[in-house]
Order: C-alpha cells, then sequence, then structure tokens
C-alpha cells in the first residue's frame, strides 16, 4: 500500500500535465515557434520538456523533430535555405477531440477554408487561410486513426 499511493500520485500527474499541455499548445503558439530561428525554438520546446527525436540535414532543409516524454505529441521546425516561405511548424497529436478543438479554434479564429487535397504520402488535408497566415490540417490515412497534424506555415 505504501508504494502504491506515491504510484497513484504520480499516474495522477501525468495524466493531469498531459490534458493541460494539449489544451494550451494553441495555434497563435504554434504561429509564433515558426517565426523563431532554431535555436530559440529548441530553448522553447526544451522549457515543455520535449526531447530532440531526430533532425535532419539537406542541402534545401533542416528539420528538428521534439517528442513529448508521453509519446502523444511531436512538435517539428522545419527552415528551408533557399525559400523562407516555405519554412514551417508540424504540430502531430493523437486525439481526435483534440483536432475538433483545434478546428473550432480556426473556425472562432476568423479562418476560412481553401483547398482540400492529399499530401505526397497520401494523408488528406484541408487548407485554410485568414489573410497571409496559412494553416494545413491534416487527418490520418484511409483506414488508421492516428496521427492528426497542424501545419502552420510562414
Amino acid at each position: 500500500m505504501r508504494r502504491t499511493l506515491p504510484l497513484l500520485a504520480l499516474l495522477f500527474f501525468i495524466s493531469l500535465s498531459t490534458q493541460v499541455f494539449g489544451q494550451s499548445l494553441v495555434i497563435e503558439m504554434l504561429d509564433s515557434y515558426n517565426k523563431m530561428g532554431m535555436t530559440e525554438f529548441q530553448n522553447e520546446v526544451k522549457k515543455m520538456n520535449f526531447k530532440l527525436s531526430d533532425k535532419t540535414q539537406s542541402a534545401d532543409f533542416v528539420l528538428n523533430e521534439y517528442e513529448h516524454p508521453t509519446y502523444k505529441f511531436k512538435l517539428s521546425k522545419f527552415e528551408y535555405i533557399k525559400d523562407k516561405s516555405q519554412n514551417r511548424i508540424e504540430f502531430e497529436f493523437n486525439n481526435l477531440d483534440d483536432y475538433k478543438k483545434y478546428m473550432e479554434a480556426l473556425q472562432r479564429g476568423g479562418y476560412k477554408e481553401t483547398e482540400k487535397g492529399k499530401t505526397i504520402t497520401k494523408e488528406p488535408y484541408v487548407d485554410y487561410y485568414k489573410g497571409k497566415q496559412h494553416i494545413r490540417m491534416v487527418l490520418p490515412k484511409e483506414n488508421q486513426s492516428t496521427p492528426y497534424s497542424i501545419l502552420v506555415f510562414k
């Protein structure tokens, strides 16, 4: 019994922090990450306990991918070397309810649906614009339940 009580308390706080985190990473925050340089972005994600999971460099871009300790969230930053307008933030999550909340936030924020299509890897997406701001909501592939993604373009 002595060991189970601290374990239950730990599990409670982990689940609470996961719920709070998912709801607190708002579209505006993702957009602000896109405006940061890579070093500043790395410092911000470390503050949220994300850990570097992969780094890819090519002649065209640098990609840093970070995962939350719960493995329920992934945050990536693409920085293109030649065409800075392609820079983007990608936030990946596994919960349909979170997807619905982000969709409601886009609609409340005045974003308008402009285009639907499929990514190179065949996931369906919907593009939204508000002025020059461009956000892409990506759904899981057909016959899959995860992941959902938000791409915030510069």
